[in-house]
């Protein structure tokens, strides 16, 4: 899955986010792509949703862009 999130173009944001992700079980990889903001994110569906995962990297402050 790819997001693109907003604060994911600067680095101390960016730092951030990548620690988030690589704590979290359910991920299993996460690419940032600080040009473009994008985050390609490989996870483990049978613990966790699409969904449920952009809830949790909003819920750390993080702003996804439609």
């Amino acid at each position: 899955m790819t997001i693109y999130v907003k604060e994911a173009t600067e680095e101390k944001p960016l730092q951030s986010l990548e620690s988030f992700l690589l704590e979290m079980e359910e991920v299993e990889r996460a690419l940032v792509d600080v040009e473009e903001g994008g985050v390609a994110i490989t996870f483990d569906p049978n613990q966790i949703s699409a969904d449920q995962l952009a809830k949790r990297i909003q819920l750390e402050g993080f702003h996804l862009v439609e």
